[in-house]
């Protein structure tokens, strides 16, 4: 997992698709997402760690 297109189709495996048209919310809701699916031991800690980071840089990056 190396960008956001990444982020999102590990999201889209679980049928999870966020788009509401405001870029800094979309990436505040993925974060939410992978939070929840780490949380529920859907996916393992490094996808959760490098989904976390990759959604951070993204974030940071806009500001």
């Amino acid at each position: 997992m190396k960008t956001m297109f990444d982020v999102q189709q590990l999201l889209k495996r679980f049928g999870t698709i966020i788009y509401t048209g405001n870029r800094t919310a979309d990436l505040e809701l993925i974060q939410e997402e992978v939070n929840e699916l780490y949380k529920q031991k859907l996916i393992d800690v490094n996808d959760y760690k490098m989904a976390l980071l990759i959604v951070r840089a993204t974030l940071n990056k806009r500001q």
